[in-house]
């Protein structure tokens, strides 16, 4: 049974991938590719951001060169919320959580 699972995650894998190219080219409309819900991408493909630490959040505004202000600005957050998650005093969580993973993993520039 090992194995349908893994040729039927696969198969829907490659159609999702189909349907997306179907999408972005006009073949398929909105209210079709709307229609692709999550009982088919399965849990599988949902992805989970990893824990950012205080150190890694300073590291990343440093390294863009921005002030604590302009990049609360860029992730919509409040400057004091930025000061508490580089001292450690909170935790980032939901969406803060999220573009912080993908400024760490792609740089600031993916969410300019």
């Amino acid at each position: 049974m090992a194995k349908k699972t893994r040729t039927n995650a696969r198969l829907t894998k490659e159609l999702l991938e189909m349907a997306k190219g179907m999408h972005k080219v006009g073949v398929m409309d909105d209210d079709a590719y709307d229609k692709i819900t999550m009982r088919h991408l399965g849990k599988a493909e949902l992805a989970t951001a990893k824990p950012v630490t205080p150190k890694e959040i300073r590291a990343m505004r440093e390294k863009a060169n921005l002030s604590q202000a302009v990049f609360a600005h860029y992730l919509n957050l409040t400057v004091g919320y930025v000061s508490q998650l580089e001292r450690g005093a909170k935790r980032p969580s939901g969406p803060a959580l999220v573009l912080l993973d993908v400024i760490r993993r792609k740089g600031i520039e993916a969410i300019l």
